[in-house]
């Protein structure tokens, strides 16, 4: 409906203060904000509801009235409870936005204003979907997505399950859809996707499909074909959609406090803080300080931002409690030790994989440790996320009990320490390689795996023994090393393994 049409809603008395060339836009939903900024909880086309709650001064204008135009709201509406006509500057705010602004009495309740027009927007089966629509009273109240998800299955005849892309069930009912719903949902081409399988097909929709990689959303499963559906219905799904992207939002909110906390003791982790003073952090994330734990890392090659990073690898060990923060890049989790946790990572990440795309996502997970030992466990989880990221696999799984000894002693070295280690040993033949098209950096690698041996190394090369004897000569010309010492032989081989 467009926004002129409210203006014949005599019942309402809605009374428009400015921005009479746009009412012929459209209004697509309507929603009751009184956050200072209520850009994340709006997806365009709404009329916004407001009580005012955050005005105390002009800026607060600017900044409201901003946020409304860049996510594409119809209009505003405000109450007379609190200041009876809108604010002048409230009024400048809407002509600079080209937002226009409706006045609604403090005789009429917002609920009365948001059931008549979104009774009017479903123009299909109204009585259907009242329930529904009225959705801000049923969230606020705490009823959450399963009774939005019962009303749709009680009055529409069609069940809905909410999901994530690791297979857990946010909310529907007790039965799951199929397992291949999560995998149809990650490889399709374009959603709606329909699944067909016996005894109904199901339809995959995208909670956040423009805002948020696939990998990381949250997925609506109706047990119907929506390529049947009437347009209403299709629209209902789109608001669905909605309502759960809000519900999400929310719960990411809960999760902020505690997020701040774990990425505090993260970075004091990593930063060699004393061990006293990251024991004394733990209890505030909810890690109980004499318990063992197990460190977890996570990157995907710059393609995830790092909230989604996050997101993904808080929803991958869901269940676990875990305290979440960010390291250059990485995700790292500690999280409470058990022995299912490495195998039930790998069930996650096999899940995952058939979305992944061009997203490569690498997984490494530490040995149990306790509170003392987190600065090691850490380091061994991003060494073990290393080496999984050197695997030809869209996803890779590395755990300590894969990392050789010596591995395990260079895990408790600084990253800045290993990388001028690494440079002053091999830089030398990596740039003579560059400048002459030589292949000496191989060649030493080829020649400490066989343990010097000189037959077997030239073999390996297609090379000529006497070929062989040059390269050697000219690495230890070039580095000052000697490859017949034993010292100087084990120190190219780390550096090589830190390559």
């Amino acid at each position: 409906m467009r926004l002129r049409s409210l203006l014949a809603m005599t019942d309402l008395g809605l009374e428009l203060v400015t921005g009479e060339e746009e009412l012929d836009r459209f209004v697509r939903w309507v929603v009751t904000q009184d956050l200072p900024d209520p850009s994340r909880y709006l997806s365009g086309g709404e009329l916004v509801l407001t009580g005012m709650q955050w005005h105390s001064g002009p800026q607060d204008s600017e900044t409201f009235v901003a946020a409304l135009a860049r996510s594409k709201a119809a209009a505003l509406a405000t109450g007379d409870a609190r200041y009876g006509a809108p604010p002048e500057d409230v009024v400048r705010a809407c002509r600079k936005y080209r937002i226009p602004l409706f006045r609604v009495d403090e005789r009429v309740a917002f609920a009365t204003v948001t059931e008549r027009i979104t009774r009017i927007l479903s123009t299909g089966r109204a009585a259907d979907l009242t329930a529904i629509l009225d959705r801000h009273r049923q969230l606020v109240a705490g009823t959450g997505l399963g009774s939005v998800l019962e009303l749709i299955e009680r009055d529409l005849d069609m069940r809905c399950w909410v999901m994530t892309t690791t297979g857990r069930v946010v909310a529907g009912p007790d039965q799951p859809p199929p397992a291949r719903t999560v995998t149809e949902f990650l490889s399709a081409r374009r959603l709606p996707h329909v699944v067909r399988t016996e005894p109904r097909p199901y339809s995959l929709f995208a909670v956040d499909e423009f805002g948020t990689s696939r990998v990381t959303d949250w997925l609506l499963v109706f047990d119907s074909d929506c390529s049947d559906w009437p347009e209403q219905r299709r629209a209902l799904a789109g608001e669905l959609a909605a309502i759960v992207s809000l519900e999400r939002v929310r719960g990411d909110d809960r999760q902020r406090a505690e997020g701040r906390l774990a990425e505090e003791l993260v970075q004091l982790i990593v930063s060699d803080a004393k061990p006293a003073e990251i024991i004394s952090r733990l209890e505030l994330t909810g890690l109980g300080v004499t318990d063992s734990y197990v460190a977890v890392a996570a990157a995907a090659e710059d393609v995830l931002r790092p909230r989604e990073l996050r997101a993904l690898l808080r929803e991958i060990l869901y269940g676990r409690t875990p305290a979440t923060g960010l390291v250059d890049g990485e995700a790292i989790a500690l999280i409470p030790a058990d022995d299912t946790a490495f195998a039930e990572i790998g069930s996650a990440l096999g899940t995952l994989e058939p979305g992944l795309g061009e997203v490569r996502l690498s997984v490494g997970v530490s040995g149990i440790v306790d509170g003392e030992g987190l600065r090691g466990a850490v380091e061994e989880a991003r060494y073990a996320r290393r080496m999984a990221a050197g695997r030809d696999r869209a996803s890779a799984l590395v755990g300590h009990d894969e990392l050789a000894t010596h591995m395990m002693l260079l895990a408790g070295v600084p990253d800045e320490v290993r990388r001028m280690f690494r440079l002053r040993l091999l830089d030398p033949l990596t740039s003579y390689d560059q400048d002459n098209g030589a292949d000496l950096a191989h060649t030493l690698r080829v020649f400490l795996q066989t343990n010097g041996s000189w037959t077997r190394s030239a073999e390996l090369l297609h090379l000529h023994v006497n070929t062989l004897r040059y390269r050697i000569a000219r690495i230890e010309e070039l580095t000052g090393r000697d490859l017949s010492r034993l010292e100087d032989r084990v120190d190219f081989f780390l550096a090589l393994a830190l390559s």
